[in-house]
């Protein structure tokens, strides 16, 4: 499996997605050549996690945290690769599923997933940062969960929702923004 997660105290817990498991992990340190020829390398059949904060253009980096955002990490100059892995990528940054449509990529893809205070209050989701921390540190040990089964990735939107048990405004929103493309 190859991992593209660039090192960010406010993502850290995406770690869970990918810790554990046999793992090629690459973070900010790696240019973009670098992540051109691994994503050319790797087989098709080998699922790709790409997990961090991002836009509709790609994934985001930074040098560190509390820095700006400085550099798209994935981007479109790495699409034409992604595109061999049809239905074995799975994306999860704010807008992860734009950037799939708009590169033509399939898997599973996040819409905005709110993992900080300042997303809930721009989103107007009431949280606070205890449910936060515990209610994102179970939807995705649930998807992680739901990947080591082999749940196929186009079940896995529905699926989410289904295992929601509490049902706040904050898992409303975060449960509900997984697709597949």
């Amino acid at each position: 499996m190859l991992v593209i997660h660039p090192r960010d105290k406010t993502t850290a817990m995406l770690s869970v997605l990918y810790e554990g498991q046999d793992a090629h992990r690459l973070d900010q340190d790696s240019s973009n050549k670098r992540i051109r020829e691994a994503l050319n390398r790797v087989s098709a059949c080998e699922r790709i996690l790409l997990l961090g904060h991002g836009s509709d253009k790609g994934l985001l980096s930074r040098e560190a945290d509390g820095r700006d955002f400085d550099r798209l990490i994935v981007n479109h100059s790495h699409a034409f690769y992604l595109r061999k892995h049809p239905g074995n990528i799975v994306a999860i940054w704010c807008h992860a599923d734009l950037f799939g449509r708009a590169e033509g990529l399939h898997g599973l893809f996040s819409g905005m997933i709110i993992t900080e205070l300042s997303e809930a209050l721009l989103y107007e989701v009431p949280t606070t940062g205890e449910e936060l921390a515990r209610e994102n540190d179970r939807l995705f040990r649930r998807l992680r969960a739901l990947l080591d089964e082999g749940v196929p990735l186009r079940e896995i939107p529905g699926r989410l929702q289904a295992l929601d048990d509490a049902r706040t405004p904050l898992t409303d929103f975060n449960y509900s923004h997984f697709y597949y493309l």
